[in-house]
């Protein structure tokens, strides 16, 4: 029975992040509707709610199946995500510089929101079928998959996503066990590249200038969200009592934990923060546990995409890092973000629940060469 198969705990760290996600949603909903002179003012929460439940369904329903159908629902969902990127320049809805989106009636879907757990279950299912050794190239064919998504989240353009998929891309390219001059090589190509972006796109200098030197550029963004985090304190205003959120841009989305810094303080800020690295920590252990190489890297690589995106959330709401529009997982508002965590977290309790012989007790990931 699935109940007594699946990690409650991570099924309930999970419950209590769509939980929380909907509760500021509320507290930043008004705000932001003023802001965008929407008459509702519970709009964007009404429809956090909606996201959550959709979350929550997805979420149950992909964590039921079996390690064979997670990978055939993978290999579908990324060519259906190519597939709508390959058609945004046509058809794309553009924002803010970026055409990141397609718009169906009132919903506007972020594909490579989709694309990024789907890849992360290909290129382990490759790294695996290149251990066994049989004439499949599966390194290649890895790299050949991550090598697409790029060159389309390039073109939107999306960097911030790149970066992030490039991250677990490496993660699950360590954790396969490949030589780790293989592992430096492409470290430094990943550095390369991410340099390359400051010369190639506008608007990553324009951050990183931002940045670099706050004082001769505009940082309204963090300098309002700096503000909320410090008027909340150790304690918080209290519910829906936020003052400065009202001035924060982007306060239900990029910024959101600004809000709940503001209204709830720093222990809640802590709490928050910690309920990300329970979530990720139990994840990578389940992992670690797990005997079959696919299942185990997999896994891990899911988990290391959840735990990166909450990270970078959160350091630029504190300016630890140049800004970047990336949701904080389960708590922004958006509908793509939402969803597309539901699938990443089903999937990765559809890999890590019990079965048998499943687990190796006191094993965990292969720290062998198979590739060398």
């Amino acid at each position: 029975m699935w109940w007594w198969t699946v990690d409650r705990w991570m099924l309930g760290v999970t419950a209590l992040l769509i939980a929380i996600g909907v509760a500021l949603s509320f507290a930043s909903s008004p705000a932001a509707a003023m802001r965008m002179n929407i008459g509702d003012p519970f709009h964007f929460a009404v429809r956090q709610c909606v996201f959550g439940a959709g979350a929550a369904v997805i979420l149950l329903s992909v964590s039921m199946l079996d390690v064979r159908n997670v990978r055939r629902a993978a290999f579908f969902i990324w060519l259906a995500a190519i597939a709508v990127m390959i058609a945004l320049p046509l058809f794309g809805h553009n924002a803010k510089g970026a055409t990141r989106w397609l718009e169906i009636g009132g919903f506007t879907l972020q594909p490579s929101e989709f694309m990024k757990p789907a890849l992360v279950i290909l290129v382990a299912w490759m790294f695996a079928e290149g251990q066994k050794g049989e004439g499949v190239p599966g390194v290649s064919i890895a790299f050949g998959l991550y090598g697409i998504s790029i060159a389309l989240l390039l073109i939107q353009p999306d960097v911030g996503q790149s970066v992030l998929i490039t991250v677990a891309f490496g993660a699950a390219f360590w954790m396969a066990g490949v030589p780790i001059s293989w592992v430096m090589l492409l470290g430094g190509v990943a550095v390369a590249g991410l340099s390359s972006t400051y010369f190639l796109f506008p608007h990553v200098a324009a951050r990183v200038h931002k940045f670099v030197s706050p004082d001769s550029a505009d940082t309204h963004q963090v300098d309002r969200a700096a503000e909320a985090i410090r008027a909340g304190g150790l304690l918080g205003r209290g519910p829906g009592e936020g003052v400065m959120k009202r001035h924060v841009p982007d306060l239900h989305t990029d910024f959101i934990y600004s809000v709940g810094a503001e209204e709830y303080g720093l222990v809640f800020s802590l709490l928050l923060i910690s309920l990300f690295a329970l979530l990720v920590a139990r994840g990578l252990y389940r992992a670690m546990k797990l005997s079959d190489p696919f299942e185990q890297v997999a896994a891990a690589g899911l988990f290391v995409l959840v735990g990166q995106q909450a990270f970078i959330n959160v350091a630029v709401n504190l300016n630890l890092i140049p800004t970047k529009g990336m949701t904080l997982p389960f708590i922004s508002y958006g509908g793509s973000s939402m969803l597309a965590m539901g699938l990443t977290l089903g999937m990765a309790l559809a890999l890590t629940r019990r079965r048998p012989g499943a687990y190796t007790p006191g094993e965990g990931l292969s720290n062998s060469a198979p590739f060398a």
